[in-house]
């Protein structure tokens, strides 16, 4: 169920920790697959990072 947390002082929406999350499971997931070399096999970089970022966030608050 989604709904507002407090966060110092001040109501946040639960997508803002979903989101932060998401971000952080991301940069570490990004840089394995650097190092691992596979968005050199990738036609747009960019765009899958933005994808794998989409799904990671979906995951999270799908899960919930």
């Amino acid at each position: 169920m989604l709904r507002e947390v407090p966060l110092f002082g001040a109501l946040a929406p639960s997508l803002l920790l979903y989101f932060l999350a998401a971000l952080l499971v991301f940069v570490i997931v990004d840089r394995l697959v650097t190092r691992l070399g596979f968005y050199r096999l990738l036609w747009h970089p960019s765009l899958a990072r933005f994808g794998l970022f989409l799904c990671l966030f979906s995951a999270l608050v799908f899960s919930t």
